[in-house]
């Protein structure tokens, strides 16, 4: 862990940073959603020559959809222009394009931002994480669904159709009016556009297309939230020891991509600074990153070591370590002989499980 400044400190080295370009964000817009509508176009083009030919298309332009989320991301934080109007009405254009909604996302993700990395607080907005001795205290059936909630088939595979096609699509349990009603417009929407896209070109078209580019781009969304917080020497902490500035240095990765993925994310894998203050636009994450010596010595990724997340599943409050299943399989197993030896049955921890598994 890293010895770390007071958040005011920390604040008054980021905050000339937090304040976006005009000129800068609309030349974002232009190279990110034109070059998205254009690959799109020709993708269709070459359907009438080779679908090999297209595949490579819808490829790119999967990944202009997550530089499109980014802005999308940036709007919801109102760090992408200095007027908060001018964000909501790119942030509902984009959300229609990411097939996100823009007040319910955004409110969630705010609560991301503030309870990140807390484990009295778990549930909004993030990936479900339980402890080493949560999920020891857990009944058969929860451990089960843990584990298929975690096994990465389900978690990147299935978890794109889900997200973006049914929990997206519904309001949050408390969720205010201007919330609910901008849902339902976003739906009407993406739907509207869909139908509209079907009945221009074909629905088969519609669907060689759009299919693998709304797969890939949720792939790739869902991955690079899992793998910016799920990394073995990661933070967490109950409520009374959580620190916010730890919370998003230590808590948050610093994912080193390949320029040209990191281009097409958007610098988003410089998350620790995104957490540290969200009000920084993404085209100022890496100049904060590299103008902040202590920033230098937080916790790296890369694409090969980002691979090794995926068996990291349970955090252990004792080593404050990842740890996986086949790690904890002696702990199981001497719980279970410990249940079996006593007459007494211990109360059953509660056990915090994401908003999306309530719904």
């Amino acid at each position: 862990m890293l010895e770390h400044k007071s958040p005011s400190h920390w604040k008054k080295d980021i905050a000339p940073y937090e304040k976006p370009i005009v000129k800068t964000s609309i030349m974002q817009i232009i190279n990110t959603i034109v070059p998205f509508f254009l690959l799109w176009f020709l993708a269709y083009q070459s359907l009438s020559i080779s679908y090999w030919l297209t595949l490579p298309l819808v490829i790119v332009a999967s990944g202009f959809v997550i530089r499109t989320f980014i802005i999308f991301h940036d709007c919801c934080h109102h760090s992408f222009f200095r007027s908060r109007l001018a964000n909501d009405i790119l942030g509902n254009i984009t959300g229609v394009l990411t097939f996100t909604p823009y007040r319910q996302w955004r409110n969630s993700h705010t609560i991301h931002h503030a309870t990140s990395s807390n484990l009295n607080k778990r549930g909004e907005g993030d990936i479900w994480v339980l402890t080493v001795d949560e999920y020891i205290a857990s009944p058969l059936w929860r451990r089960i669904m843990y584990r298929i909630y975690r096994n990465p088939f389900v978690l990147f595979g299935f978890g794109p159709f889900y997200l973006f096609l049914v929990s997206y699509r519904f309001n949050r349990k408390n969720a205010k009016t201007k919330e609910r009603i901008n849902t339902y417009l976003i739906n009407l929407a993406i739907v509207g556009t869909s139908a509209l896209c079907c009945w221009l070109l074909g629905w088969q078209a519609f669907l060689l297309i759009q299919g693998p580019i709304f797969y890939l781009s949720g792939l790739g969304g869902i991955w690079l939230f899992y793998v910016q917080h799920q990394f073995e020497d990661s933070y967490y902490e109950h409520d009374d020891e959580w620190e916010y500035v730890r919370a998003a240095i230590d808590g948050s990765s610093y994912y080193k991509l390949p320029r040209i993925l990191q281009w097409l994310t958007g610098n988003i894998g410089f998350h620790h600074v995104h957490h540290l203050s969200p009000r920084v636009p993404n085209y100022f994450l890496e100049e904060v990153h590299d103008t902040t010596p202590l920033l230098s010595k937080v916790n790296t990724i890369t694409l090969k070591t980002s691979i090794q997340s995926i068996r990291f599943h349970l955090w252990s409050e004792q080593d404050m370590k990842f740890k996986s299943f086949k790690d904890i399989k002696p702990l199981l197993a001497m719980s279970r002989r410990t249940a079996t030896d006593t007459t007494t049955i211990p109360v059953p921890v509660p056990i915090p499980v994401p908003a999306t598994a309530k719904k």
